[in-house]
């Protein structure tokens, strides 16, 4: 698969998740994917899997998109998604093979506000 064929899967695969299609959402996955969230230390291992720990999730959940980046079989995505209103800034890490995400890893971040040390060199985006 050639980068313009995996920069569509992802352009779709968030495209989807943002319907909340749980279907589609999960098409980019291989039936052995790992998904790892390092911050609360969980591994869940299987397209079935991360495609039920997302249906469960009882939150509305919104997907804004800000960059796709990669190349080959590395590509990362940064995005802001909003549970029940409230935006998480996150970044996925997705290792392909064969076409499909073998491997994602996902950091999430809450929004904060500038340091007062630093708050007359900074320009407020967003």
């Amino acid at each position: 698969m050639n980068d313009q064929a995996i920069l569509a899967a992802l352009q779709r695969h968030w495209d989807v998740s943002d319907a909340n299609d749980f279907e589609a959402e999960h098409d980019i996955y291989r039936e052995d994917a790992v998904l790892d969230y390092p911050q609360s230390g969980e591994r869940i291992r299987g397209r079935r899997n991360i495609q039920e720990s997302r249906l469960v999730q009882p939150s509305q959940k919104r997907f804004t998109v800000r960059r796709i980046v990669g190349g080959g079989d590395l590509w990362v995505s940064e995005f802001v998604l909003s549970y029940d209103g409230v935006p998480s800034y996150v970044v996925s890490i997705m290792e392909f093979r064969d076409g499909l995400v073998a491997h994602e890893t996902q950091y999430f971040g809450d929004r904060f506000d500038p340091a007062p040390s630093r708050a007359h060199l900074v320009e407020r985006v967003g």
